[in-house]
């Protein structure tokens, strides 16, 4: 696996500026097929899309880290670390894991970004909320449906639009990994060829925030106990300091999937504030 070979300032750069950047090849072809197979269970064109954002010619594999242990390799990428660990508080989470298999066919998706806060009342231009990935399991191609992206689209105001004109084509390589600000202007293209396209797409935010999956559930305490604890802590089983933000039953919720923790208990006995 590569890393960031000193690049890191030069990524964060053009997050800030473009809203993106590209990490060619960050895994090798061995993860590449391991990761395809992981998944190959759950892709036999049972499960389309139930409308035109999800795909009626796409499938979409929700709560992965409870059905292919492996994609947590591509989830904590010491490589993608690096940049949201830079660009989004400590403690942020795992707000989304989906794999996304675009078959011939498929028709572009709506320009969306993937940090929206309507509910918050918050609008853009404001601060970083998520930082997204996305993972090419196929090489993404101008005719397969690879990602389209409007650069700088992440510093507009709410009231603007993306169009077709402004787009540009993410094309990469399988294994390569596309990071992104939680507030540019993306979607999926058409796939106009005769072949699938793979994709997976880890999203992160800012640990205040609810995740766009609700972790917790998708990934139960007898599964999430058996990744590490970078992981575990991005599917919610840590706190917020200072302060003790995320307590179950007064606990750490790490008691709940190792219940020899031995971190910060609750202490009944404080005097009332």
């Amino acid at each position: 696996m590569n890393d960031l070979n000193g690049n890191l300032a030069e990524r964060l750069q053009a997050i800030e500026n473009d809203g993106f950047t590209i990490i060619e090849n960050a895994i090798d072809r061995a993860l590449v097929e391991e990761i395809r197979s992981a998944l190959a269970p759950f892709c036999q064109g049972k499960h389309p899309g139930r409308n035109n954002f999800e795909g009626h010619h796409t499938e979409r594999v929700y709560a992965l880290l409870a059905k292919a242990p492996s994609v947590a390799k591509i989830i904590e990428h010491s490589s993608v670390m690096a940049l949201v660990d830079a660009l989004l508080p400590n403690n942020y989470l795992l707000s989304a894991a989906l794999s996304i298999l675009v078959h011939p066919g498929e028709t572009p998706q709506p320009f969306h970004y993937d940090d929206a806060a309507e509910h918050l009342g918050i609008n853009k231009p404001r601060p970083r909320f998520g930082v997204s990935t996305i993972w090419a399991f196929d090489d993404f191609t101008a005719s397969n449906g690879a990602t389209e992206v409007i650069p700088g689209s992440h510093r507009w105001p709410e009231e603007r639009l993306g169009n077709e004109c402004e787009a540009i084509k993410v094309i990469m390589p399988a294994g390569s990994v596309l990071v992104f600000d939680g507030a540019l202007i993306h979607r999926g293209g058409a796939n106009n060829s005769a072949a699938d396209r793979l994709a997976i797409t880890p999203q992160y935010c800012s640990p205040g925030l609810r995740q766009i999956e609700n972790m917790v559930l998708a990934v139960p305490p007898n599964i999430a106990g058996q990744y590490s604890a970078k992981i575990q802590n991005m599917l919610g089983y840590n706190i917020i300091e200072p302060g003790f933000k995320g307590y179950v039953d007064g606990m750490h919720p790490k008691k709940l999937i190792d219940a020899q923790y031995k971190g910060r208990k609750y202490q009944a006995n404080l005097p009332a504030s």
